[in-house]
């Protein structure tokens, strides 16, 4: 049985100052630093996605609605697009990008620069047990999730929820109702 540690979108741009902040950004980094390093001995692999816009057309806006549509964030090459400072010290395997030119809320739609998706990872890897922690939990954690569960070669998909915040507590809610409709477990760290 292959592990994988999927970091899920843990930018500044996410985090208290960023574009798009989520409250319990910049702590919930440094829980999953040092989940992540503790527990590297876990995991066969561990994968982190960023959202890295570059013109992702109607999904910036000047009069964003919140659900749709958005204020710029997650801009490719400016500081708050990078990976959080607190994900330093931890060894990663792949780094995926996301959303280059439209809007991108899974996990699944990201690549390496050479153009493996996150599919083909956990496939090379033979990975058949998957772990998501990131930002934000009703969004881009819970599509990533969502869609690791409906792949018939992972046998386990696993939320670790104390390492993720959501957008509002209620968005939390709701995406951990979805969630917990499918085959997705909801777990803590420890």
């Amino acid at each position: 049985m292959a592990r994988a540690l999927i970091i899920v979108d843990v930018q500044p741009t996410f985090c208290e100052g960023g574009a798009l902040a989520v409250e319990g950004g910049n702590e919930c980094a440094k829980k999953i630093a040092r989940y992540a390093i503790a527990h590297e001995d876990d995991y066969d692999v561990i994968i982190t996605t960023q959202d890295w816009h570059i013109d992702p057309g109607e999904h910036f806006s000047d009069e964003p609605d919140f659900i749709d549509t958005w204020p710029p964030h997650g801009v490719a090459d400016t500081p708050e697009a990078e990976l959080h400072r607190s994900l330093e010290p931890v060894s990663i395997d792949y780094h995926l990008k996301k959303g280059e030119y439209e809007a991108a809320y899974s996990g699944f739609e990201a690549e390496c620069p050479s153009g493996e998706t996150l599919e083909d990872i956990l496939a090379d890897e033979g990975v058949d047990d998957v772990d998501i922690v990131g930002l934000a939990l009703s969004h881009c954690v819970l599509e990533t999730a969502l869609d690791a569960a409906r792949m018939r070669s992972l046998d386990r998909v696993r939320v670790l929820v104390d390492l993720t915040e959501p957008v509002s507590p209620e968005q939390g809610e709701a995406a951990l109702e979805e969630m917990a409709r499918t085959r997705i477990k909801l777990v803590h760290s420890a």
